[in-house]
């Protein structure tokens, strides 16, 4: 019975892997000591009973493969405790938090400008300031809110420039930040990232005077500064809020683009080397984004693949990608989007392609594929979303279907507008642009009118899972039926 149990059993290793370490990292860690000691006590009695079965049925390639993947569970439970450890914002102000009246900070990312017209950018820490002229070193990472009147100049200087600002001290479940009410620049930032800013400034620039700049900018460099609070708040209503973060569905319409242009000169090895060097300076250029750098992973991993030194299974890709992120960025093993994208692929890569083969035949097949993506990555994401924002846009999935190919019509439009405008002939996409802009904004505003579901967020990861095994058992009678019935073929 056990060895019938265990021959049932088919999860690579590597993927156990990775689920051992989403379940230290997200889980596990967050528990007591005992638990975690009661936790790894029970795998190990476990790892050694099958160590058992193997001795005496040494035969079993299952079981072998059993006993193997449950040595890379525990081996990636390590991983995730590590990482969640190290993942931890311990903001050190060096003197009580009251005293604080000051910090000197390095800006981690571009400042960017909130309602109103305040900037806000995260920072890391180097010192503190309090009364008297004191100053003591500092270290962890908060967020710094600047007054409208320092947005430009923060611009000006970007990311990796260090500042000196006064004001006060808050406190939140998210973390520390500060209210600044003035703001001194104390060193600028490195000679790359000044030229980096530079770039940045001169695109944006470009796209300022064009009403549909705003949604060009979010969609191609992750610049949300100038997008239309209007239309931000017509995407989130409609359950669209997906499109403006820069995502694995922006980095495959831009590396469609670079196999396009360079597929037929260089060979498909070539093409994707040289993909693959422009992602990694895209993804550093555009900044740190969870959900770009696992799209950025995840297409290096896979000209890897290309090149024949890793298995073509997109499953191992997403684990392995997990893997490296949280180990070389634990801290962005927290955030929203980082959970948020791994999910969704997941319900993807289950879920879509489950329902892909389930109605394969019965519904046109431009329209399954979408479709099916869509339902993966909705029902994968409902129960985080419900918890979170409150609420879940079930209308997203129909309106994704137009959305998603009018933002690919976009987007590359955006690019050739862009490259026209250096020789001033970009004149000639100004109205299809705008035209484009439109229909999704009208797209937007129907599906927005469609009320969202407001449910316990229990309620809706119960019922999100239960279609989800639903999906799952109906796929499975469809292929034992299909087994049975071809013989008389």
């Amino acid at each position: 019975m056990v060895i019938g149990i265990l021959n049932r059993i088919n999860i690579p290793p590597l993927q156990c892997t990775a689920l051992g370490a989403a379940a230290g990292f997200y889980f596990i860690f967050h528990t007591h000591l005992a638990v975690i000691i009661l936790f790894f006590s029970v795998f190990l009695l476990l790892i050694c009973f099958t160590e058992v079965l193997y001795s005496l049925f040494a035969d079993s390639r299952k079981l072998r493969l059993t006993y193997i993947c449950m040595i890379s569970f525990v081996v990636g439970l390590s991983i995730g405790l590590f990482a969640a450890d190290l993942g931890r914002n311990e903001v050190n102000f060096g003197i009580r938090k009251e005293n604080v009246i000051a910090v000197e900070a390095v800006l981690l990312e571009d400042p960017r400008v909130i309602s109103g017209g305040s900037v806000m950018a995260p920072v890391s820490l180097r010192r503190s300031a309090g009364e008297g002229g004191l100053r003591v070193s500092a270290k962890g990472e908060m967020t710094i809110f600047f007054p409208p009147q320092n947005a430009d100049r923060l611009k000006q200087y970007g990311r990796g420039v260090v500042v000196f600002a006064e004001g006060s001290i808050r406190s939140s479940r998210h973390g520390y930040s500060l209210s600044a009410n003035s703001l001194h620049i104390v060193k600028p930032a490195p000679a790359i990232e000044q030229l980096r800013t530079g770039i940045r400034l001169n695109l944006v620039n470009r796209f300022n005077d064009q009403k549909w700049g705003g949604l060009s900018l979010a969609l191609l460099f992750g610049v949300r500064d100038n997008l239309d609070t209007e239309l931000t708040s017509l995407y989130r209503d409609a359950g669209l809020s997906y499109i403006l973060a820069l995502s694995g569905m922006h980095l495959a319409i831009l590396a469609a683009v670079i196999s396009f242009l360079l597929k037929k000169p260089l060979g498909l090895k070539g093409c994707a080397i040289a993909g693959a060097f422009l992602i990694i300076l895209y993804c550093l250029f555009v900044g740190p984004m969870p959900s770009l750098y696992r799209a950025g992973l995840m297409y290096i991993l896979g000209v890897i693949t290309i090149l024949g030194a890793l298995p073509k299974q997109t499953m191992s890709i997403l684990s392995l990608s997990f893997l490296i992120q949280i180990i070389i960025t634990p801290v962005a093993g927290n955030s929203l989007s980082f959970i948020l994208s791994y999910v969704a692929l997941l319900g993807i890569l289950i879920t879509g392609l489950t329902l892909s083969s389930l109605l394969a035949g019965k519904i046109p097949d431009f329209i399954l594929q979408p479709l099916s993506i869509s339902i993966g990555a909705f029902l994968a994401t409902a129960g985080i979303c419900s918890f979170t924002f409150g609420f879940i846009a079930p209308v997203g999935i129909i309106a994704g279907l137009v959305i998603v190919p009018l933002t690919t019509i976009f987007m590359i439009g955006s690019i050739i507008w862009l490259v026209l405008d250096f020789i001033s002939l970009s004149f000639l996409l100004d109205l299809p642009l705008q035209f484009l802009y439109r229909l999704m904004e009208i797209t937007a505003s129907l599906s927005g009118n469609v009320p969202g579901i407001t449910a316990n967020p229990v309620l809706v990861l119960v019922l999100s899972i239960s279609v989800i095994l639903l999906i799952a058992i109906l796929e499975q009678k469809r292929r034992k039926t299909l087994y049975q019935i071809q013989p008389f073929f």
